[in-house]
Formats: structure tokens, sequence, C-alpha cells
């Protein structure tokens, strides 16, 4: 139960973190978001293996970490999470995080964006933390920080670099009990299931070490 609690909790804080950055306009609101990850992989990394993203919960069920009854509840733990978290910001701000592509940005661009930067984060995640190879490392949560924040330069303009379902779930689920619409939110449950096949492809046949 520990681990699910860990879940919730600091999914909370990350996805409170980025609706209060977001509402801020701050320059310095990417960096806040990024050393909060930071410390909340390392934190949680021994309680719940910190996934904090249900596409990095897919990854580790992929990788035979996890069983599919566990996954199910890291999924749980990690939608509530961001949907308390973005009431609570909504209540605070008075603006709430609404799913949302970058200005004159195709649906199809984002999908691909969010594919492709979920890999990398995932296999970054599966490559330092969930090989035997790195076991027992003390850098991976850098190596995580550091890809999520060369993801969020690269894709700041065209899909919020969510590269996390839970981000953007916990947000659409608020606005949709709000009165609002389905929106974009496919882009970000599609990009992680298209993910898991080329990170098993990926992973299976490169690194898979047990």
């Amino acid at each position: 139960m520990k681990n699910y609690l860990t879940e919730f909790i600091w999914t909370f804080f990350l996805v409170f973190t980025i609706a209060l950055a977001v509402a801020s306009w701050s320059a310095m609101a990417p960096i806040a978001i990024w050393v909060m990850l930071m410390c909340m992989v390392y934190m949680g990394g021994h309680i719940s293996w910190a996934h904090y993203n249900p596409a990095i919960t897919l990854g580790l069920l992929m990788r035979g970490k996890i069983s599919m009854n566990e996954s199910v509840m890291y999924w749980i733990s990690q939608i509530l999470g961001a949907l308390v978290a973005v009431a609570i910001a909504a209540m605070v701000t008075g603006w709430a995080l609404v799913p949302a592509l970058g200005e004159g940005v195709s649906a199809t661009n984002a999908l691909i964006v969010e594919i492709l930067f979920t890999f990398a984060l995932v296999s970054v995640v599966l490559n330092t933390a969930a090989t035997k190879a790195t076991n027992g490392n003390s850098y991976y949560g850098l190596a995580i920080w550091f890809t999520v924040m060369a993801g969020a330069f690269a894709a700041w303009g065209i899909s919020w670099w969510a590269f996390n379902p839970a981000v953007w779930l916990g947000p659409w689920l608020f606005d949709l009990l709000n009165g609002g619409g389905f929106g974009h939110i496919w882009i970000y449950l599609a990009g992680p299931l298209i993910w898991w096949v080329l990170a098993a492809m990926y992973h299976w046949f490169a690194v898979w070490d047990e």
C-alpha cells in the first residue's frame, strides 16, 4: 500500500507544481517542474520505483518488474493524484490547467512528439533504473531529469511536453467534470500505447537482461 500512496502523493505534487508554474507564466516555471521531478524520483525510488507516470508503469510491466494488478493500482493512484492536484491548483489560482496543443500545431505532429519523447523517457528509466547492468546506481534521477528537460525545451510549443498521461488525464478529467469536452486527450493516451510497440521491440531485442 505504501507504494501506491507514494505514487498518489508525488504524482499530486508533480501535477500541482506544473499547474501552479504554468499559471504563473514565469520564465522559471520549467525549472521548478524539473527540480521537483528530480527530487521526487530520488525520494520515492526505493519505495515505489518513483513512476509518477502511467507510461513508465507500462514500461516496467512490460519489463516484468511489476504485475498487471500492481500496474492497475499504480495507474489509479497516479490519475487520482493528478486529478486532486489540478482541482486544488484551480481553487488556489482561479485558473485550471487544460490540455492544449501549441498554436497552429496539428494533432499528428503533437502525437509524433509525444510518442518519440515518451519512448526516450521510458527507455532511460528502464536502462538506468531497471536493468542488472545499472543496478544500484545513484545517477538515475539525473538521467531522467535531463531527459525530461531536453524534451521540454524541444517540445514546449508543440505538445506542452507531457510525456506522461497522468499530467493530462488529471486536468482533462477535471475539465470534463466541469463541462469541458474531450479535446485532444487521445493524443496523450495513444502516444504511450504506440510507444509500447516501439519500446517492446527495442528492449526485447537489445537490452533484455533477465
